[in-house]
């Protein structure tokens, strides 16, 4: 059921595009262009203190059973990685993004593309509240898969800036 839901969704994508031959979700995401799915990928994180993410919206940006990845270093200075569905990842961040608002921008992007797939490395910076105190920065690892119509986020992993970790000036605003 949820599989043709998700074609219904694309359907109505094609025709909500006109001539331009858009693809874009029910909320409005063109994913028929990298440039728009990375605002989408951007779009979807932010919320307002208060309000709630969109898993819906978030999911149809993703190709289905996606997996996602958060780095972080432990407090023994060793690295780990937490490898999770998209909607794991909704369930441990989003009382978070609620309680605190969360607002994420990109402030630079490199892009491998071959083919069908991409990379993009797209560094971040973010906020509590716009136009607030930049509370972290660093650099979304996000793969993608075009299918001849649209693009779609086959999984991202992110690890933040830190002290021992600064983001190298090649992935800054030039």
């Amino acid at each position: 059921m949820k599989k043709f839901a998700l074609v219904l969704v694309v359907l109505s994508g094609l025709f909500a595009g006109g001539t331009s031959a858009q693809m874009v979700t029910k909320f409005g995401d063109n994913v028929s262009t990298l440039d728009g799915i990375m605002k989408a990928y951007y779009d979807v994180v932010t919320i307002k203190k208060g309000e709630k993410a969109s898993f819906e919206r978030d999911s149809l940006l993703h190709y289905p059973k996606v997996t996602v990845g958060i780095s972080s270093q432990r407090k023994d200075g060793t690295m780990a990685m937490r490898y999770m569905s998209l909607k794991e990842y909704h369930r441990l961040s989003d009382p978070y993004l609620e309680q605190n608002g969360f607002y994420e921008k990109e402030i630079s992007r490199r892009v491998e593309q071959f083919g069908s797939i991409c990379h993009v490395w797209s560094t971040y910076e973010s906020r509590n509240e716009p136009g607030g105190k930049i509370t972290d920065r660093g650099i979304n690892s996000v793969e993608l898969f075009y299918d001849g119509t649209r693009f779609w986020i086959m999984g991202w992993f992110f690890d933040s800036e830190r002290k021992d970790n600064p983001i190298p000036k090649e992935y800054l605003p030039q």
